[in-house]
């Protein structure tokens, strides 16, 4: 096996991250897509949900706040 199952765990994460990050017109809708992404990433690295979906909301609403022409 090229891959370990963890490291396949993070490629989809971080796919699946990357997809749904800077996404969003409202701050409303941004916090709501960061908050899915991360808790989806947290899911499949089986961490804690909630912690995951704080983080994910947070990044998102500052990526779109400091690059709003990429959102």
């Amino acid at each position: 096996m090229l891959y370990s199952k963890t490291t396949a765990k993070i490629v989809a994460a971080l796919a699946l991250c990357g997809g749904l990050a800077a996404c969003g017109d409202t701050t409303g809708e941004q916090a709501l897509y960061g908050a899915g992404a991360g808790a989806a990433g947290s899911a499949l690295l089986n961490g804690n949900l909630v912690t995951g979906a704080a983080v994910g909301a947070a990044a998102n609403l500052i990526y779109c706040q400091e690059n709003p022409g990429k959102c």
